[in-house]
């Protein structure tokens, strides 16, 4: 039995996820059309967790559906980011990441130098403090963002192993020369 594509669409209407209707509520305001590819890209989109570039969301697209082009993905990510689901972070590396805005808690990051690990965090104590300031300077704050730039754990404890053994290999040769100097 085939739908009719009334039926097929109030069918995929009922299905659709909140995000999916929030995106398609944005598209319809803007005079665009549901495409299988935007749909695609908001579906890959919605499955990925953590931050994700343009270039990334690209690739795993792509794997899933060839036919779709780079421009497609990063007018799609802008579309998304219009409509308040995705939201661009930037870390200092050059490129634009999106991470999930609808309905997701705020946070800040934490970022390593070494690695360029990603840790994110929410401090009740830290927020306190910016909507002090921004009332002793009579600001109205609409949003923020804070990234804290550092070297993680993983990496200073990496560090320190590698001093560890570099200071032991220095080591070794004069012990082995005062050990020959000894048995003389």
């Amino acid at each position: 039995m085939q739908l009719s594509s009334q039926k097929r669409a109030c069918c995929l209407a009922n299905t659709m996820t909140e995000e999916q209707e929030v995106f398609l509520k944005h598209i319809q305001k803007k005079g665009l059309k549901r495409t299988a590819q935007r749909d695609l890209i908001l579906d890959v989109f919605l499955r990925t967790e953590g931050h994700v570039s343009g270039d990334d969301l690209y690739r795993i697209v792509h794997t899933e559906d060839p036919t779709v082009g780079q421009t497609t993905v990063y007018r799609t990510l802008r579309l998304l980011t219009d409509a308040g689901l995705a939201r661009e972070v930037r870390f200092g590396d050059g490129r634009a990441h999106y991470e999930h805005n609808y309905k997701h808690q705020h946070h800040d990051h934490m970022i390593c130098s070494e690695c360029g690990k990603i840790i994110e965090f929410y401090s009740p104590e830290l927020e306190a403090i910016q909507d002090v300031m921004a009332a002793k300077h009579k600001f109205e704050l609409t949003s923020h963002l804070l990234r804290m730039i550092g070297i993680c754990a993983e990496c200073r404890r990496e560090e320190r192993t590698r001093r560890h053994q570099a200071m032991a290999a220095r080591k070794q040769p004069a012990a082995r020369a005062a050990a020959r100097g000894s048995h003389r």
